[in-house]
């Protein structure tokens, strides 16, 4: 008798890939940033910009490592949703407690946004990658 066969190991997500969804995250909190900054003061500078992202950024960081986001970086639910849930979440307390507001509406404008960008850059990436395989392929 032979040994059972060892079951497939899963591929490794390249490196190039992990890479571009990091980058892809944290453009997503300097344009959710960009577009706070622009609706209120109308200036987006450096300085400002570094000022709003950063709780976001720091948030976001802290979900890339709760949800091991670099094994799925371009999976809508289980990477997207979780980043989106712990930036949200975590980045709207760390701005709680370093004096910055959380008014209502701003709390469901931020959820909202980085809902609709972190999971949905992964969506369409999904969605474009889907449509050009070729049929009877996984």
């Amino acid at each position: 008798m032979s040994a059972p066969a060892a079951p497939p190991r899963p591929s490794v997500v390249a490196r190039g890939v992990v890479a571009c969804a990091a980058v892809a995250d944290l453009l997503v909190v300097l344009v959710f940033a960009a577009l706070g900054l622009a609706s209120h003061d109308g200036v987006v500078d450096a300085v400002a910009l570094a000022r709003v992202a950063w709780p976001f950024a720091v948030a976001l960081a802290a979900g890339w490592a709760l949800a091991r986001a670099w094994r799925h970086p371009l999976a809508p639910v289980r990477t997207g949703l979780v980043l989106w849930a712990a930036t949200a979440v975590v980045g709207l307390g760390l701005r709680v407690l370093t004096g910055g507001g959380a008014a209502p509406a701003f709390v469901v404008v931020t959820a909202v946004v980085l809902l609709v960008l972190l999971v949905g850059w992964r969506l369409a990436v999904t969605l474009v990658v889907r449509r050009r395989q070729p049929a009877g392929s996984s």
